[in-house]
């Protein structure tokens, strides 16, 4: 993505508001009381055309002056030309014919819909993320960008779909990649990465980004719930052989020691056998009672 030269912000310090808003108030009031008390004199028509004057240019100054709250700024504009920003708080007087555009210097949070795309391997699936911004440039969000919250929405939702076909979504195949979407840190530091590259045009800094929501779409999601479940169920059976088998090697071993009964390989193999069936089996065993041999 190329990205134009960016409007660098100036900070404007204007008058202060306190010291002019007497003086405009004197400007509205004081020809009114000239007017009034010179009503019966014989005064020339000039008189009160400049007294007039003088309160109509107060009405005028008196739109000059404006309020900065905490954490806001406003961006100035005087006849087309960008005369700087006011950031610090406080009751404030500039040129009434300046444009004072509000821009808010605090957190956003941005909380994406969910979007479906496919992952890299192809596979569709949900996604969605929670992006937490502000406004570092005011110059660069109000002059080149339309809209600076609109075009954080749709670079976001953008930056989520790259991020979804660069990985896989489950961790059985990140031969194809480092991570896959589920690796909640990196991928975090990853969609950051992206969004603050995606942004920069518009003077906005990335606080945070991390997936909200993850899931296959509901086309594939009853296969892919299955395949999860044959690969937990094939853990398990693993993990129970493996403890099965170590307990008929100790078994074998105590019997050995003890000297409890002398078994050749036949009977060795068939308590093996019975020892294994019992150890892996998902239903109790019943019992048999063998009052005869093994060999009859």
């Amino acid at each position: 993505m190329t990205n134009r030269p960016q409007h660098e912000e100036n900070t404007f310090t204007p008058f202060s508001g306190w010291l002019m808003f007497p003086f405009t108030l004197a400007m509205i009031f004081g020809p009114l009381a000239l007017i009034a008390a010179t009503a019966k004199a014989q005064q020339h028509p000039l008189w009160y055309v400049g007294l007039a004057f003088l309160t109509v240019l107060g009405i005028v100054l008196i739109f000059g002056h404006f309020v900065v709250s905490p954490n806001q700024s406003r961006v100035l504009v005087l006849f087309g030309r960008y005369r700087g920003s006011v950031r610090t708080a406080g009751f404030w007087w500039t040129n009434p014919f300046t444009i004072k555009r509000m821009v808010s210097l605090r957190a956003h949070n941005l909380n994406g819909k969910a979007l479906k795309v496919n992952d890299l391997l192809g596979n569709p699936i949900e996604i969605a993320a929670v992006v937490v911004w502000r406004v570092r440039n005011t110059a660069a969000a109000v002059f080149d960008v339309e809209n600076f919250e609109e075009y954080v929405a749709v670079q976001s939702e953008s930056a989520v779909r790259q991020l979804a076909q660069s990985h896989p979504y489950d961790t059985s195949h990140t031969e194809l990649t480092t991570t896959s979407l589920r690796g909640s840190d990196e991928i975090a530091h990853e969609l950051k990465t992206i969004l603050q590259a995606r942004l920069e045009q518009a003077g906005i800094e990335v606080i945070e980004g991390r997936l909200s929501h993850l899931a296959y779409a509901p086309e594939i999601a009853a296969a892919m719930l299955q395949r999860q479940q044959a690969t937990a169920i094939i853990a398990a059976r693993a993990m129970i052989v493996e403890g099965a088998v170590g307990m008929v090697e100790l078994a074998l071993q105590r019997l050995s020691e003890k000297r409890v009964v002398e078994l050749d390989d036949e009977r060795k193999a068939t308590l093996v056998g019975n020892l294994l069936v019992v150890l892996c089996s998902h239903e109790n065993p019943q019992p048999v009672l063998n009052t005869g041999s093994l060999y009859t």
